[in-house]
């Protein structure tokens, strides 16, 4: 089995876009969450959300047309070409054959059902452009980023929802350590859409001002979108070429509550298997974790439910592991979450900090762990671990480490 590193990031999100913005905002504990803009809300009760604003798309395409492709394409394929550039990887001399995409996504590109539901809706159901449904599928934002660097290796889309992002670089991790590629672009993309919100909305889910993460008062998630892109190479050909390398993959985990459609297990069986399965993977135990990127959506069901998971797993060392929600800046952008929390991981390991999770006022009495409230802090973690945990009770669990020089 290939060791396998990251060497490059790339992010657009609601609180900057490009690795250095992204992460000054997030140490400063910025939020992207305000009144959503980009449609009418009246008919909501709720009205905020965690949008990427000014996204230019044309600023980062060089092959395709961004009106050939839907918005979750375009966030992908931006995040793409920033972790291309980060990386220093030359593709003109490259092998793109061994060069491989692995994108999560929860929803695909569901503007264009917008577009045909609200043709039908006005009686003009005859003026739908017939390309808006092949335009539509989740595989198209795999394909668009594939096509646009002209990479030749394995393209896969994972559309297991917002665990979706770890999963995909979990199947791009295999991909390298077992040697059919040497490189996999690899993460998640979900644009801002009425249709998730109207779903969460009606599921009484949405935080009326703010997302608070595992506070006593946290009333609910803030759908949000963008994308998360880092590139896994194999650890030979990173040293070969002297990448810079931000960290090593060591495992992954999934897991399938088998519970219920959209509520986890109550007492966390299925994110314990995750975490579990990453570990053994990994070839670490709960002693050598040193912090945790949380789910952590906000509402009553997932923080309890995940603190639960967290005290029986790692029992007394669970109040010692900090343990913080970026949600709580950048909101829930679905299938994108968990990889722009990997790029979280991946800088914390770089850089020896780790983001804090804001709003955080007063503690849940029936969990005492820290949950590095509001402020950023500096521990020098070693290995951390991602988590992300999505309807259906799909559960995905990555672990990567500092590296330290040196090619065994």
């Amino acid at each position: 089995m290939k060791r396998v590193v990251v060497t490059g990031i790339g992010v657009i999100s609601p609180i900057g876009s490009g690795k250095a913005q992204f992460w000054e905002a997030l140490l400063e504990g910025k939020s992207g969450i305000r009144p959503v803009a980009s449609f009418d809300t009246s008919a909501f009760p709720v009205h905020i959300g965690a949008e990427v604003l000014d996204f230019q798309a044309e600023r980062y395409l060089r092959r395709l047309a961004p009106a050939s492709m839907g918005r979750a394409s375009q966030l992908a394929t931006a995040a793409a070409r920033l972790a291309l550039d980060d990386s220093g990887l030359d593709l003109a001399h490259a092998d793109r054959r061994a060069v491989g995409t692995s994108i999560g996504t929860t929803s695909g590109e569901p503007q264009f059902v917008e577009l045909y539901n609200d043709l039908r809706k006005a009686g003009n159901v005859e003026q739908a452009p017939a390309e808006i449904f092949p335009r539509y599928s989740c595989s198209s934002i795999s394909v668009h980023v594939a096509t646009e660097f002209d990479l030749r290796g394995p393209c896969l889309t994972i559309p297991t929802a917002c665990a979706a992002g770890n999963h995909a670089i979990g199947q791009g991790f295999d991909l390298i350590r077992t040697g059919r590629v040497e490189a996999v672009l690899a993460g998640g993309a979900d644009s801002f859409s009425r249709i998730p919100y109207m779903g969460f909305a009606r599921l009484g889910a949405i935080a009326p001002q703010r997302c608070q993460p595992f506070d006593r008062n946290r009333k609910g998630m803030v759908p949000g979108e963008g994308a998360g892109m880092i590139l896994l190479e194999s650890l030979d050909r990173a040293v070969a070429r002297g990448a810079r390398i931000y960290a090593e993959v060591l495992g992954y985990g999934l897991s399938c509550d088998s519970h219920h459609m959209t509520a986890s297990h109550p007492e966390g069986d299925g994110a314990i298997r995750a975490m579990q399965a990453a570990l053994k993977d990994s070839g670490v135990g709960i002693e050598d974790i040193d912090y945790i990127s949380a789910h952590g959506t906000g509402t009553p069901t997932n923080d309890r439910v995940e603190s639960t998971a967290m005290c029986r797993l790692f029992g007394e060392r669970a109040r010692h592991v900090p343990m913080s929600s970026i949600k709580s800046m950048v909101g829930h952008t679905m299938g994108a979450a968990s990889a722009i929390e990997a790029a979280a991981c991946t800088l914390a390991l770089d850089t020896g900090w780790i983001p804090p999770t804001i709003n955080h006022e007063e503690s849940d009495p029936d969990f005492d762990l820290d949950y590095v409230p509001n402020q950023s802090r500096q521990t020098r973690p070693q290995v951390v671990l991602n988590n992300a945990y999505a309807f259906g009770g799909n559960n995905a669990s990555v672990c990567f480490r500092r590296y330290e020089g040196g090619v065994v």
